[in-house]
């Protein structure tokens, strides 16, 4: 295995972690302790790693592909504990999705301000950057099992509930459906972005 295939693998792995632990800690702050009683609020990555998902999966993309998808084992939230009602469950959800966000930020930020940056770095921060704006707009889809799917159902006025029992009834195809055909117009979202936090093109 290359090292062009070893990096970015560890850069989505430490990005869903990083994902995952924010969404207990959000539930852990609006009242429900259920992440940290799993042991799930640490950045340890082996509390949070999917054998197929981590592992199988990045690796098959990224070598059939040239792409990286994947994830990690969900942190679990019990949303009946949440303090802020109907919303609370969209408040977890979307902190996932910033949290991806924020490191890409973070790391536009250094790419930005780094003018003398080595090479090496250079190429890894853009991947931090990449990969986590991946992550960020795939997530934020309205499709259960998404985070978007929560912070859509949470704004849904009651009489339309009967979207939120179609989306969930037919997720896996949904979901299919934005894997194999509509990537291709996700991508150039994610591509449009990385040019605007970073001022380069990948």
């Amino acid at each position: 295995m290359t090292i062009e295939v070893i990096f970015p693998i560890i850069i989505l792995l430490l990005s869903v972690v990083f994902h995952e632990v924010s969404h207990g800690f959000v539930a852990y702050f609006l009242g429900d302790p259920t992440a940290k009683l799993a042991g799930r609020l640490t950045l340890n990555p082996l509390k949070h790693l999917d054998p197929i998902g981590s592992v199988l999966v990045p690796l098959l993309t990224y070598s059939a592909g040239g792409f990286i998808f994947g994830w990690a084992k969900p942190v679990p939230y019990n949303p009946y504990n949440l303090k802020a009602g109907r919303w609370g469950p969209a408040l977890v959800g979307v902190a996932g999705p910033a949290a991806n966000l924020l490191l890409a930020g973070f790391f536009a930020v250094l790419i930005r301000l780094g003018l003398s940056l080595p090479p090496a770095f250079l190429e890894l921060a853009m991947f931090v950057v990449l990969i986590n704006l991946i992550l960020a707009v795939f997530n934020l889809l309205p499709l259960p099992p998404l985070d978007g799917a929560k912070i859509l159902f949470a704004c849904l006025p009651y009489r339309y509930r009967a979207v939120e029992e179609f989306v969930n009834r037919y997720q896996l195809i949904l979901i299919l459906l934005v894997l194999f055909f509509l990537w291709r117009l996700i991508f150039p979202l994610v591509l449009i972005l990385f040019q605007l936090f970073t001022g380069l093109t990948f």
